[in-house]
């Protein structure tokens, strides 16, 4: 998925409800942040248990019936996914495509988008455990959080959003001013690390 936007009439849906999972997101971030040691304190099944409630929200406030109609649900298909595989005795591991993501989980990605920018708005990640850390207080599980190769000195993480057979990722790049967010298609059965996504034609300036 690459900047979808989505209709203006659905947009101003989804940046009223930010302020409600902004909010919800806020507060488990101030309460997280109090203590490094808190943090860490979370269990793994503490954190996905969080992280499954914070999703629930979201995708109620991305319920079909805010689509115009059912046409405008695309269902996601792995056909014509393909995977490259690496030269021969290469530890390199197989690359394979994004599926194409329902309207739901565009809808998904674009307030997941929103509420990560907006908490590391005007702020310089410097370093991958840095970011890691701020996308663990958002109630996003260590355990869905995929270190990947640096973009020009930038911190980079992908965060596997699937639930269920949902197909929902991200990827977060940092940049001087905050981060970037690129929503995806993650094929089931498949590492978010590794999808192949198309380069992007600028760099990331915010």
């Amino acid at each position: 998925m690459r900047s979808n936007f989505l209709p203006k009439s659905l947009l101003v849906a989804v940046l009223g409800g930010v302020v409600v999972l902004g909010g919800f997101g806020a507060q488990s971030a101030t309460a997280d942040q109090t203590s490094a040691v808190g943090v860490a304190a979370v269990s793994g099944d503490d954190a996905e248990t969080r992280f499954l409630e914070l999703e629930d929200l979201i995708l109620q406030s991305c319920a079909p019936d805010v689509f115009s109609s059912a046409g405008d649900v695309a269902a996601p298909s792995a056909a014509g996914t393909a995977a490259t595989e690496p030269p021969p005795d290469s530890t390199l591991p197989v690359l394979v495509d994004e599926v194409p993501l329902t309207a739901e989980e565009e809808c998904a990605a674009e307030r997941h988008a929103l509420r990560i920018g907006r908490a590391f708005s005007g702020t310089d990640t410097a370093t991958y455990e840095e970011m890691q850390q701020k996308l663990v207080s958002l109630r996003y599980p260590a355990a869905r959080i995929h270190r990947m190769p640096d973009f020009s000195g930038e911190p980079v993480a992908r965060i596997d959003l699937r639930v269920g057979s949902d197909h929902l990722a991200v990827e977060v790049t940092g940049t001087y001013l905050g981060v970037m967010v690129e929503a995806f298609g993650a094929p089931e059965g498949v590492s978010v690390t590794e999808v192949r996504l198309e380069p992007q034609l600028d760099p990331p300036t915010a």
